[in-house]
């Protein structure tokens, strides 16, 4: 089997040495090359090409983000964002861009020193080799969608969680970003991230969502009309009307995990809950998806022609745990549709 063909973009040299000794370690991936600025990352493109493109942020001349949406318009490629400095304006470019069309972003291992070097090397190699298999075709241009009208709301429903992983930020970001700012019903939501670009991420969502967004505390009230999102490294549990942390094992490799809020939801609200999942590699949050639909309640798992990867969703259809396949663009109006009744609830596909 050929190697994955990784264009490392970084103008540190020490940064540059360690990226290819982590890629060049994984038997998946090859270094085809590595360019330390703009005008030198585009020459290679056109000369390689590569199979996916490790992105720094920060870069002399032209940054991350800018590139980023240069190459997505002229030679479109998986990138995938690798940062290090987590300063508020590094956050903010990690966040712009996903919206730029980059599919990820992950910590960069800073030193083969740090207790972490062996999580965050395979954390990016993982998401290198992943991303090489999305099919880019086009810029994939995060579109702001104007919120979907809602009056009128039913009480049919008590609450809505949701789950992604790989390719989610942009995926939540059209979800809540569609969502009026009336919409009645609480909601939790739990995104595969590491733990430094949380802040930035939370940040990213209130910006686009007309409903409040933060971080989930301990024991916190799960409230009407707020967004509350999973810490990295706990788990979350609706219990009392509460979003409590469980400090438990990994749930397919992941902390938090979607089938952990996703089941808790089934056991709180039964019939009343309403799931989502969406894009994301492995199988977190399809089991808490299929409780949802076996307590009765209402299930959406997105389809894969707008899903970055379809593994969760994709594995939710299979085991017959989504009522709906939807494109991430219909969830939000079927979300409203569903708080005002207009949708009957526990229909079959």
């Amino acid at each position: 089997m050929s190697r994955v063909k990784v264009l490392i973009i970084d103008d540190s040299p020490v940064a540059q040495y360690l990226l290819s000794r982590v890629i060049t370690g994984d038997p998946r991936l090859e270094v085809a090359g590595i360019a330390g600025n703009a005008d030198e990352a585009l020459r290679l493109i056109s000369v390689l090409p590569p199979d996916v493109v490790s992105m720094d942020i920060r870069l002399p001349g032209q940054n991350g983000l800018d590139l980023t949406r240069r190459i997505m318009r002229e030679h479109p490629l998986p990138i995938v964002v690798v940062a290090s400095d987590l300063d508020d304006r590094s956050l903010d470019i990690s966040m712009n861009a996903l919206k730029a069309g980059a599919l990820s972003v992950v910590e960069k291992p800073l030193s083969s020193t740090n207790a972490d070097w062996p999580e965050l090397s395979q954390r990016l190699c993982s998401q290198l080799y992943i991303m090489s298999q999305v099919p880019v075709v086009q810029h994939r241009r995060f579109d702001t969608q104007q919120p979907v009208p809602g009056t009128g709301w039913g009480d049919d429903w008590s609450a809505v969680v949701m789950g992604a992983s790989t390719g989610g930020p942009s995926a939540l970001a059209q979800v809540l970003g569609a969502l009026p700012g009336d919409f009645p019903l609480p909601l939790a939501l739990v995104q595969h991230m590491g733990a430094s670009f949380m802040e930035g991420f939370v940040a990213w969502l209130s910006s686009v969502s007309a409903l409040p967004v933060g971080l989930a505390g301990d024991g916190g009230a799960f409230l009407p009309g707020h967004v509350a999102v999973a810490p990295a490294g706990v788990h979350i549990r609706i219990q009392g009307g509460r979003l409590c942390f469980d400090h438990g094992e990994l749930v397919h490799g992941q902390r938090p995990s979607a089938d952990i809020l996703l089941a808790s939801a089934a056991a709180a609200f039964g019939s009343r809950a309403i799931g989502v999942l969406l894009t994301g590699m492995g199988e977190d949050g399809a089991r808490g998806l299929a409780a949802i639909r076996g307590a009765g309640g209402y299930t959406i798992a997105e389809d894969a022609s707008s899903a970055v990867v379809w593994g969760m969703p994709g594995t939710a259809v299979r085991l017959g745990a989504a009522v709906e396949v939807l494109a991430v663009n219909r969830i939000a109006r079927r979300l409203v549709e569903l708080a005002r009744g207009v949708v009957a609830g526990r229909r079959e596909v």
